[in-house]
């Protein structure tokens, strides 16, 4: 204490200070740390982002398109995706560079905006309407982000809900961000790449049509290395595969064909259906203006039914759906009307699949049953809103239908699944009923039969195999979820299918183990507004008041202390 007082009573104590306060700078700006008070720790990445960022051998640039004089909900969002990066800098340092760029500016060296580069990438705008005191204005808002890692380039969406984005939208897309952007980051910097098979021989619609051009080309090649395999000629799936897609077949199953899926099943190879049960096409009512929707007999009701689930032979027909044009008057005056046989979905769990997703399109969709399946978990990813109703089958469907509004009364149906994930060790189809002919084809290929899984398996099953395939308009193909006749006009909305399929991948052969990050959950706090009211005043005093008083306390206090101290000398 001696030396101290020594040292403040000598003229050395202003240098003195200035050193101290240079040293403690430079150690807060190399040796800092922070802390979350947050009670879902809103502001501390999880274990897997940290790994996956500390890791980095390059820098990732990300440049997010969401600046500009947006409404107060992109604002909000623009500061979240700027503070989930600042903290992706604080774990990589200089590997991770950011910055914000206006849809509006040109790319550098060309006269191209990037708000057209976007939309040539798939990665579509909101359009905004406000009205202002000199009239209405138009905003096209982008959501988005692009991520380049070396030679290689990848789009992240930072937001998928409905364009009038409010509290509880916002709050979900920053409870997602962390995962999309620390996913997007894992995709660009790992080359091992699952392997995945699609499944042809049953009238599956092929891999080079137009139709599976989105599926294929943005979801599975640039993700998976993706082969396809004929279950009817080709005698077992090989354990290599990670995952077995089937979509949209047309033709039956045998038992040889269901022997294989079952025993990869089994194995522990993860099973991805989207199944159309009956046949309702909208080429045939473009024709004939009426179609009549028969099942498919596909035989593989047997084989869902063993695992937990059925796939009903009807339609579900909802008043959330999306629109087509209808000759209301019939003079060639067209309008959207909602299509009641294309029903919109939305999701009502809690899983990561279904975290924050947007609305997911349906054509011509059934209804799925869950069966009692011992030790078997199972969990409705999709479902139709509360006024819905299903139709049994045959079924005559009829463009007509629109001319009068459906009668509100007769959707009374609510949550009807046509979505669903089983989780367990599932029980072989087979067992105790083996033919002779099927246990020779085994036995022809030194293959050993499997009774039941040996760890706990994924199935994800989906009642409509036009869900996840792409429309075509003049020979190209639209992006997944879009409808084709809405397409270009003020109607067109980009529906959440590829982020439903992408996230179904992600859960059954996620290698990144970023589900930590997307399981993160934001409280919504709202405001007491009755409390706010009541105690609107005195928090006005204590915030706005209390502060210059305390200024005016210390003043007067420290002229005490000084007139006390230099009076006595």
């Amino acid at each position: 204490m001696g030396l101290l007082k020594k040292i403040w009573n000598s003229k050395l104590w202003l240098p003195i200070t200035l050193v101290l306060l240079v040293l403690i700078n430079w150690l807060a700006s190399s040796y800092h740390t922070r802390i979350d008070f947050t009670d879902e720790k809103r502001f501390t990445l999880s274990k897997p982002t940290k790994k996956i960022l500390k890791t980095l051998d390059d820098v990732v640039q990300v440049d997010v398109f969401l600046k500009g004089d947006f409404p107060s909900g992109f604002k909000k969002l623009a500061n979240s995706a700027n503070e989930i990066l600042s903290e992706f800098k604080e774990v990589a340092g200089s590997k991770i560079q950011y910055n914000f760029i206006s849809p509006d500016e040109e790319m550098e060296g060309t006269t191209v905006k990037w708000g057209d580069t976007l939309s040539a990438l798939g990665l579509y705008p909101y359009n905004l309407k406000s009205q202002l005191k000199e009239g209405e204005k138009q905003q096209l808002v982008y959501p988005v982000a692009l991520m380049r890692y070396k030679e290689k380039v990848l789009p992240v969406k930072l937001y998928n809900g409905i364009p009038n984005i409010g509290r509880q939208e916002i709050n979900s897309a920053e409870a997602l961000m962390e995962f999309e952007l620390a996913n997007t980051i894992y995709k660009l910097t790992h080359d091992d790449k699952p392997m995945v098979a699609y499944s042809i021989g049953n009238g599956e619609p092929p891999v080079g049509s137009y139709i599976t051009y989105d599926l294929v080309e943005s979801v599975l090649r640039p993700n998976y290395k993706l082969f396809t395999f004929n279950l009817n000629t080709q005698p077992e799936i090989p354990d290599t595969f990670k995952l077995l897609i089937i979509v949209k077949p047309t033709q039956p199953f045998s038992d040889i064909e269901k022997l294989r899926i079952d025993q990869f099943l089994m194995r522990g190879g993860k099973l991805l259906f989207f199944i159309d049960k009956l046949n309702a096409e909208m080429d045939s009512l473009r024709i004939k203006n009426e179609v009549i929707a028969y099942d498919r007999g596909l035989e593989l009701n047997d084989l869902l039914f063993k695992y937990g689930a059925r796939i009903n032979s009807d339609l579900v027909m909802d008043l959330q759906s999306d629109k087509l044009p209808f000759d209301v008057n019939g003079n060639g005056q067209f309008e959207f009307l909602t299509w009641n046989y294309f029903p919109v979905f939305a999701s009502k769990s809690d899983n990561i699949i279904n975290k924050n997703l947007g609305f997911v399109s349906g054509k011509f969709v059934n209804s799925i049953d869950t069966i009692e399946a011992e030790g078997i978990k199972k969990t409705i990813l999709l479902s139709s809103s509360p006024n819905s109703r299903t139709i049994a089958t045959p079924a005559l469907i009829s463009g007509k239908e629109n001319v009068n509004a459906p009668e509100d009364d007769k959707f009374k149906k609510a949550n009807i699944p046509v979505a669903v994930l089983l989780e367990g060790k599932f029980q072989s189809l087979y067992t105790n009923r083996l033919s002779q002919a099927l246990n020779d084809s085994l036995q022809k290929y030194d293959a050993v039969f499997q009774q039941q899984c040996l760890t706990d398996n994924k199935i994800i099953i989906a009642a409509d195999g036009d869900m996840v395939l792409n429309s075509v308009q003049k020979n190209e193909p639209l992006p997944m979820g879009m409808n084709p006749y809405t397409y270009g006009t003020q109607q067109q909305f980009q529906f959440a299918n590829k982020d439903f399929l992408q996230n179904c991948l992600d859960y059954l052969i996620n290698q990144s183990g970023l589900s930590e990050a997307k399981s993160k959950d934001y409280t919504l706090r709202l405001l007491d507004s009755k409390k706010v009211t009541a105690e609107k005043t005195s928090w006005q005093l204590i915030n706005i008041a209390l502060p210059v008083l305390l200024v005016f306390l210390f003043a007067i206090i420290y002229q005490w202390w000084r007139k006390r101290k230099y009076t006595k000398k």
